[in-house]
């Protein structure tokens, strides 16, 4: 560890995937290295590591990290980019519409409250 550790101090330029004589590598050969490992293993041709970010963003949003959090942590100045990466499901949208409305429900056996995950209302 001690003769392996050096050579992973960060340089004076703190790329993520620096080459092997510390410049950055370039987008072109990430996106040829990704492109190949997806037609390997048969995912859309229309993926990119762009999609990645997206999909990263969209799953912490979702899995409820602060959007502020995620906003910083992604390097975005404005809120509005971080919501433009956000591509919620179904399933996520239904839920969050179902908690939204509980409150209206009331216990008076009247009404009817949406059941999360369905289009379908249920009687309480």
């Amino acid at each position: 560890v001690s003769e392996i550790r050096p050579a992973f101090e960060p340089g004076p330029a703190r790329w993520m995937w620096p080459t092997e004589r510390g410049s950055r590598v370039a987008s072109g050969a990430i996106n040829a290295r990704f492109a190949a490992y997806r037609d390997a293993i048969g995912l859309d041709p229309v993926l990119s590591p762009h999609c990645l970010r997206h999909s990263y963003i969209t799953h912490q949003l979702e899995d409820g990290v602060d959007q502020l959090f995620v906003q910083q942590q992604v390097g975005h100045r404005w809120g509005s980019s971080t919501a433009g990466y956000t591509k919620v499901g179904s399933d996520y949208l239904q839920a969050a519409l179902a908690r939204a409305l509980e409150p209206a429900w009331h216990d008076d056996g009247d009404a009817e409250a949406p059941v999360a995950g369905t289009n379908t209302m249920r009687r309480r």
